[in-house]
């Protein structure tokens, strides 16, 4: 189970890397990972230190530590 969850977080940690700050739920459409390894795999890259997850209105914003100001301000 443990690779799975691995093999989830690189899936998102690339997406993130290659496309910039995005929703959760089009993360979640963009790397194609069902519950709950995909809820599992951004917990572990939380917990990690390796995502900033914050709330825009009725959503989340998904980002890769250190770059949420890059991608705020080019939006």
């Amino acid at each position: 189970m443990d690779e799975e969850i691995g093999t989830v977080a690189g899936a998102i940690w690339h997406v993130l890397d290659a496309k910039g700050e995005m929703t959760l739920a089009k993360l979640k459409k963009e790397v194609n990972a069902g519950a709950p390894f995909f809820d599992w795999a951004i917990g572990w890259l939380a917990r990690e230190g390796k995502i900033v997850l914050t709330r825009e209105k009725r959503s989340f914003l998904v980002c890769l530590q250190g770059r949420h100001a890059k991608s705020a301000s080019a939006a």
